[in-house]
């Protein structure tokens, strides 16, 4: 009996979902991403081209293309005009994207991700015009690995192409 289970389970394997024996690696580094219209946004593609690429940078001649449209937004959270120190504050980076196939321009995937970073914002300007930022970078890289698992996700799901061998 105990033989027996050994055996069954010495067949079992167990990898990650999206490893490189399934190829989403490679198919994550064929992703080319469109260009960034404001900071927030930059910060989110940089981040997606990092981690899609293992840091190599965009392809030559990619395979997939992801349409990406990022928004930030701050907000107080409490209106206190007459309060001493440091008020509660918020940033909410909201990401929609879109996946195609280049070659027959077929959309693979579209989504929204958000992420919500908490601050605390100073009387002085400087310091709150910091905090925002840097509130909006930390929620920009946390939206990139939300999306980046997504189009993991997705091309996982993919087939492999065929190869056929001809003489």
């Amino acid at each position: 009996m105990m033989v027996g289970a050994a055996a069954l389970l010495s067949a079992c394997q167990v990898r990650p979902l999206y490893s490189e024996a399934a190829g989403t690696g490679a198919k994550l580094a064929d992703i080319a991403f469109t260009p960034a219209d404001d900071r927030v946004e930059q910060v989110v593609r940089n981040r997606l081209i990092f981690l899609t690429s293992g840091g190599e940078g965009e392809p030559r001649l990619p395979q997939y293309q992801v349409a990406l449209n990022v928004v930030a937004a701050y907000s107080d959270i409490l209106d206190d005009e007459d309060a001493v120190g440091l008020q509660p504050g918020r940033v909410v980076v909201t990401g929609t994207y879109t996946l195609t196939r280049i070659k027959d321009a077929s959309v693979l995937k579209t989504g929204s991700r958000r992420v919500t970073a908490l601050l605390d914002v100073s009387s002085q300007e400087f310091a709150e015009l910091r905090a925002v930022r840097d509130a909006e970078e930390r929620a920009g890289r946390e939206l990139a690995e939300f999306i980046r698992a997504d189009l993991a996700i997705a091309l996982a799901e993919e087939p492999q192409p065929q190869v056929t061998w001809q003489k």
